[in-house]
């Protein structure tokens, strides 16, 4: 009897998963340097970051003259061990967190006045400084 209410006591804890909130696998996600869509996860040295929206885009389009060269930003998550955050990267400026740095560093294609990007064209390059 013992056993048998020591395991029913067990039973719910079975059902529990522990799971690590480590970076996929390196097969999960694109190589350094590729430059990937929106969701799409990529290697930054230790770290996965993957674009998930444009949450800006006012950049000068290209067929313009503009006053002001605008900026792009993009709402990405980046993934460690350990830790994984939401935050809004912006185009050429440097992000850091938990002692590492990371810059969007390009993003194609450039606006231009005649047509609005579909999401699904963007492209984003991202580095670890």
């Amino acid at each position: 009897m013992k056993t048998l209410l020591a395991s029913l006591m067990l039973t719910p804890l079975a059902a529990c998963a522990v799971i690590p909130d480590t970076p996929r696998a390196n097969g999960d996600a694109a190589s350094q340097g590729s430059a990937v869509a929106i969701g799409q996860p990529v290697w930054t040295g230790d770290t996965i970051l993957t674009p998930l929206a444009v949450t800006e885009d006012s950049r000068c389009p290209i067929n313009a003259r503009c006053v002001w060269a605008g900026k792009l930003t993009v709402s990405t998550r980046i993934a460690a061990t350990h830790w994984a955050q939401t935050a809004p990267l912006t185009l050429g400026e440097p992000y850091e967190v938990m002692g590492r740095t990371y810059v969007l560093a390009a993003a194609t294609p450039g606006q231009t006045t005649d047509r609005e990007i579909p999401a699904g064209e963007y492209r984003f390059t991202f580095e670890k400084r």
